[in-house]
């Protein structure tokens, strides 16, 4: 079976797949077939599980359509299925005033299990834009985001590329909240 060419993204909009998502192992799976199909084996290998638990969070991303087998082969009588990414990207809904951001997250848990060795580059910048700039800017960084993944070489090591740009809650909103 050939491997199909992905949309380019993957609006989630069931609960079910925002469950998926949700969990720290299986946002690491979808991060292992971004770039290259994988098998179970593979996927625990390089995720760190047993096979066992590798196949049950696998399952859980195909039924909620974010993971699917686009090639089998036969090997020694037993159908080895190779599993990808549905589409290049999901995108998320907006998790509303207060809500968790799964995917910030996720970022600082991989960021935080990084080993302290490797070189990082982590830095936060307080901005006073225009509505204008705040556009670009985020044009700008996720045109920069596309840029480097279509450069991404599967034969190289993982590298995670996170962003937030966003306008904080007032000083005035967290007071009027903590009284």
């Amino acid at each position: 079976m050939p491997t199909d060419d992905p949309p380019e993204s993957l609006r989630l909009t069931t609960d079910e797949q925002l469950r998926a998502v949700s969990n720290l192992t299986r946002h690491r799976i979808m991060a292992v077939l971004r770039f290259e199909p994988a098998t179970i084996t593979q996927i625990a290998e390089r995720v760190g599980l047993a096979k066992g638990s590798s196949s049950y969070h696998v399952r859980l991303l195909e039924r909620a359509g974010l993971v699917k087998v686009v090639r089998t082969r036969k090997v020694r009588g037993v159908t080895e299925r190779y599993y990808a990414m549905a589409a290049r990207s999901i995108v998320l809904p907006d998790p509303g005033e207060g809500g968790p951001d799964v995917l910030m997250r996720h970022a600082v848990a991989d960021l935080e299990a990084a080993p302290a060795d490797t070189e990082r580059h982590v830095g936060m910048a307080h901005l006073r834009l225009t509505d204008e700039q705040f556009e670009e800017l985020g044009a700008r960084l996720q045109a920069l985001a596309k840029e480097f993944r279509e450069l991404s070489d599967p034969s190289l090591p993982d590298a995670s590329f996170v962003f937030a740009l966003f306008h904080p809650a007032s000083r005035k909103q967290t007071q009027g909240d903590a009284e």
